[in-house]
Order: C-alpha cells, then structure tokens, then sequence
C-alpha cells in the first residue's frame, strides 16, 4: 500500500545570510573604499599572488572602514539573534580586502578559529560576481550517482551571484571558492571573521552546571 503521507524532515541546515545595502548608501561608501584599496595597491602594501591582491588583516582599524565595520556589526548582530545566540559581545578579528584582476581565482577554503566569517563587495560585474559555496561534508562524494537535475539535496556546490552593496555573512568552517574573473576589470571585495569577545571566559566552558 502507498503510503499515506511524505514529507522531508531537513536536518542541520547551513546558512549563508545575504543582505544588500540601499543604491544611496553603497555607491558613496563603495567609492571611498575603492580610492582606499587602489592607494594600497598603489603604495605597494598587501601582497600579489599572480592577478590575485591581498591587503593586510587590519583594516577594521583603520578610518576608512568606520562605516562599512557599522553595516558589518549590525548585520552580526542580527544573525546572531536568527540563530539565538545568547547576547554575547563579539568583535572583527581580522577584516582584509580582495582584488582579483582578470584570470585570477580563488581556491577553496575557510577560516579556522573564528564562528563566522563574511565578505563585501565593492566592485563586481557580469563574469566576476559569483561566490561558490562547497560542501562541507566530504564523505558525500564517496558516492555520487548521475542526476536527472541539480537541487538543494543533490549538489555538493552552491553558486550565489553577488553585486555592489551586497554583504554575505556565513558560518567561518563552510568551505568556499571564488570562480576565474572572466571580466576585463577588477573584481573588489572586503573579507571578515567574528568571533566572541570573551569566548575563552564566558563561552568555552561546558554548557552543563556544576553537580
């Protein structure tokens, strides 16, 4: 007999929070912070690695980056409460720009010893305004039939278009990569991680009372 009822009872989903400044907001903030990554570049500060351009990971200190470390905190902020979170102060512990110029990539990985990690854009365009996100369970591809087509349940990837003022937060242990910028100009964005002001202290201990 056919069963009566079916349903799919999802189980530890995966989130990446996705929010994108308004025209008015970004276009001024994204300006100063191109005329800022340009002069770094410029000055020879950060680091090259073919087409690809790292700065340092202190840029939350510096003025420039006052206003888009506001939109960043208010963002954590409000992921943390989706996800509820005790209040529990956090800070940016390391903040760094990204210019991939044309043919340059981005391999996968994630960031180790944070809770969650993030990424702004600055200046994106058709073929260098994409981030993919990987599985993060390797024991799925021990396995992997033929499809009839691509979903949630099936794909070990996922592929999100992103543009100017868009601003991603995720959590820091999902793996990610960024496609080959296909464009004839540079691809700007500004990374992140979190963490937890005071997790050695208030949120490493055992979550049982003592006995």
């Amino acid at each position: 007999m056919p069963a009566s009822t079916s349903d799919v009872v999802r189980l530890f989903p995966t989130f990446v929070w996705q929010s994108r400044l308004e025209l008015a907001c970004y276009e001024p903030l994204n300006r100063d912070l191109l005329a800022h990554v340009r002069m770094l570049m410029g000055a020879g500060a950060g680091a090259y690695t073919g087409a690809a351009w790292q700065s340092g990971y202190v840029l939350h200190q510096q003025p420039e980056f006052v206003a888009l470390v506001t939109h960043i905190e208010a963002a954590v902020s409000n992921v943390l409460a989706f996800i509820k979170v005790v209040d529990a102060p956090f800070r940016i512990t390391g903040c760094w720009a990204n210019a991939l110029g044309p043919g340059a990539a981005h391999a996968m990985h994630s960031h180790p010893n944070n809770f969650l990690s993030g990424v702004y854009y600055v200046q994106t365009q058709e073929g260098a305004n994409t981030i993919n996100f990987h599985d993060p369970r390797p024991q799925t591809a021990v396995i992997r039939p033929p499809v009839t087509a691509l979903m949630a349940y099936n794909t070990d990837q996922v592929v999100v278009t992103v543009s100017d003022g868009t601003l991603l937060i995720f959590p820091a242990w999902l793996p990610h990569s960024v496609s080959v910028n296909t464009s004839a100009r540079l691809r700007v964005s500004v990374s992140f991680n979190v963490m937890f002001t005071s997790y050695d202290t208030t949120m490493s201990p055992p979550l049982w009372g003592e006995g």
